[in-house]
């Protein structure tokens, strides 16, 4: 399976995390794992809701859930965020 690197920032947290993800999934399913393994790498074992979304960190523009991580032109070094 294809994979990116990103780093994803957490606010609740004031910490980023670098994480692979898929090209093919779509957002909604990347949103799932990367709250997953926040929750797990995270010391306070931070609980995200179905409120929580995925944005790019730069202008905090919410990305499409319905679109693939390639079809977004997310790549290596893409820096977003989860809140």
């Amino acid at each position: 399976m294809d994979k990116v690197l990103v780093e994803v920032y957490v606010p609740i947290l004031s910490r980023s995390f670098d994480l692979f993800v898929p090209r093919a999934l779509p957002i909604h399913q990347v949103t799932a794992l990367l709250k997953q393994a926040v929750s797990d790498l995270s010391d306070r074992g931070v609980l995200f809701d179905e409120q929580t979304v995925l944005c790019y960190r730069k202008d905090g523009v919410i990305i499409d859930v319905n679109k693939s991580v390639g079809e977004l032109g997310i790549y290596h070094g893409t820096k977003l965020m989860l809140m």
